[in-house]
């Protein structure tokens, strides 16, 4: 995504000053309608938002030029105004992610407690479950509400435990992230039967492959995007925690 524009030096107002600031404009203009057609489907609220930018971005173009504010300043508000929707883009999108993932891992949890007839439904498939359900509740509220803070009851259980070993709402965040990450290894590494396996009595290690290999690519992407999102998020709880 490039930047607005580059820094005006000077204070003296000309042309060029104008032209930057007008392109600008244009340019926060045009992002909005692409992040409103990315995460608006009503097309009446789509219409009103993209109006709502250009008339925002209008004003600071007419600020300038009418001399009530300065080049620098207009150029300093459009570009805020352009990181704030990017950044509210970008939040859409995780949340987003994070309730498909969910989703995946509760169908994953369930379909390892159904093929082993509830041999395997403590571990894994009940904690996957319970991580799928968590995430698929976060990630709605955070979206309904307009937030980013949503915890749900599992991650809260994590929290108490942490907090019963001396530690906090940090170090609770990261095993939950670490849980996250840790189940997702083990989906694509375990071992799962060939689609032609068929036995009358004992299937044999030849009878089973990875996870991974019967998985389609559309899935092995999505995960890989998925723990992307789950890696940032423990990065951001680490950089907040040191500040």
């Amino acid at each position: 995504m490039k930047p607005l524009t580059d820094r005006v030096d000077g204070d003296r107002f000309d042309s060029c000053d104008f032209w930057q600031v007008s392109r600008a404009g244009s340019i926060l203009a045009n992002q909005a309608c692409t992040v409103s057609a990315r995460h608006i489907k009503d097309g009446v609220l789509r219409l009103q938002f993209n109006r709502e930018v250009a008339f925002f971005a209008r004003s600071i173009v007419h600020d300038v030029e009418q001399g009530k504010k300065s080049p620098e300043q207009g150029l300093r508000d459009l570009e805020n105004e352009q990181k704030s929707l990017l950044d509210q883009s970008m939040e859409i999108s995780r949340q987003g992610i994070g309730m498909i993932a969910g989703a995946l891992q509760f169908a994953a949890g369930a379909g390892i407690c159904y093929g082993s007839i509830g041999a395997l439904c403590v571990v894994p498939g009940v904690p996957l479950m319970a991580h799928g359900a968590n995430n698929v509740y976060e990630g709605g509220r955070n979206l309904w509400e307009r937030r980013s803070d949503t915890q749900g009851p599992v991650r809260k259980v994590y929290h108490q435990v942490a907090k019963a070993m001396g530690g906090g709402e940090f170090e609770g965040n990261m095993a939950y992230g670490g849980g996250d990450l840790l189940m997702s290894v083990y989906g694509a590494t375990r071992l799962v039967l060939k689609p032609d396996s068929w036995r009358l009595f004992r299937y044999v290690r030849s009878d089973y492959q990875l996870g991974y290999v019967e998985a389609s690519k559309f899935t092995l992407v999505f995960d890989a995007f998925a723990d992307g999102v789950t890696m940032d998020n423990l990065t951001r709880d680490i950089k907040n925690n040191e500040q």
